[in-house]
């Protein structure tokens, strides 16, 4: 494609398409008093310009350590990457020194965080903290940063932007300030935005209002985007592919229509199950039984057998590889993998 993205810090151009992100064979462990918990166990996942990753599971499966270890910001200790690399544009992260690695953040990848409340400074004005990004990264003056601040606060559609620009967070709705924390992950224009659960807390129709916001900001600026979740139902319209998670590891991946219409393993039935839907009006929800593991002690073979209502003994003895699948003729389908020994029987059965 010919369509390119202006990155405003490097004057460089990148083709939609350009792979941004390659997370490979990622392994972070945490020592704890009672023992090792690993929390990532081998993930691997890509982005690209242009393309948005939603990145499911339950809570504890390693999705948001993982985007924590791309950005630098994981706690080490407790923490510790144990193996792996985490490219960016071609660059190992993971090697890069702290300055080096310091300017690569914000500027080149931000993260939109889950409470933004918690994320943001109460004692500061939200318009002060939009605009100490172009103090920090580009030298601006007070009043220039404070007009940025506001523009981008329009951007985001918050109403009447410039007298609230000196407001207090807790001034705004969670809507608003979810908005905000938008605004200040694109307020450099990066080349990838991670998003770790942007609709927690709020209801169903500000959900909605957000996340049509970011897909539409993405989709303007050609930005990759992670969309970091454990609700199917918010990533349906606007993901390009899905990667699912369970007790540290990848055990699914699929461009997200052929994963909701046909999913390859049992972990990822089950949460499509889970979704409400509007022709069970009165039923009882599904819930997948059981609880995630402890990765204290994660169970022997796949993790997720305990749960599994069609786990053999082969599944509580070996750990499935993350298969390439195939259609019913042998044909391996684009971007479709499946850890699961029993993937052909669940996507075919």
């Amino acid at each position: 494609m010919t369509t390119v993205i202006e990155n405003n810090q490097k004057n460089d151009r990148l083709e939609v398409g350009t792979p941004l992100l390659e997370v490979k064979d990622l392994h972070v462990e945490f020592h704890t008093r009672d023992g090792i918990a690993k929390a990532v166990n081998g993930v691997n996942y890509s982005v690209a310009a242009g393309e948005t990753l939603a990145v499911l599971g339950e809570s504890g499966s390693g999705k948001s350590v993982t985007a924590q270890t791309i950005m630098g910001i994981l706690d080490m200790p407790p923490g510790k990457v144990t193996q792996g690399q985490i490219l960016f544009r071609g660059q190992d992260m993971l090697t890069m020194g702290n300055e080096e690695r310091r300017k690569i953040r914000g500027q080149k990848i931000a993260m939109i965080f889950q409470d933004a409340l918690s994320a943001l400074n109460p004692v500061l004005s939200v318009g002060y903290q939009l605009g100490e990004m172009f103090r920090v990264h580009q030298g601006a003056s007070k009043k220039e940063a404070k007009e940025k601040a506001i523009e981008l606060m329009d951007r985001v559609r918050i109403p009447a932007a410039r007298q609230r620009v000196n407001d207090y967070p807790h001034q705004f709705s969670g809507g608003m300030r979810q908005r905000i924390m938008i605004a200040m992950a694109l307020s450099l224009q990066p080349d990838l935005i991670i998003a770790d659960e942007p609709t927690t807390a709020l209801d169903v129709t500000v959900q909605a209002q957000v996340m049509d916001l970011l897909a539409e900001l993405q989709a303007e600026y050609n930005m990759g985007l992670i969309l970091i979740t454990h609700d199917l139902g918010v990533v349906a319209d606007v993901a390009d592919k899905i990667a699912v998670m369970y007790a540290g590891r990848i055990v699914e991946t699929a461009p997200v229509h052929e994963l909701y219409a046909n999913p390859a393993h049992p972990y990822t039935k089950g949460l499509l199950r889970s979704i409400p839907r509007l022709d069970q009006k009165g039923q009882e929800l599904y819930a997948i039984k059981g609880l995630p593991p402890n990765l204290l002690k994660v169970p022997a073979g796949c993790a997720f057998n305990p749960r599994c209502d069609v786990a053999t003994d082969l599944c509580r003895t070996e750990i499935p590889a993350l298969h390439h699948v195939t259609d019913k003729d042998g044909k391996e389908l684009t971007g479709r993998r499946s850890a699961c020994h029993l993937w052909k029987e669940t996507l075919h059965g």
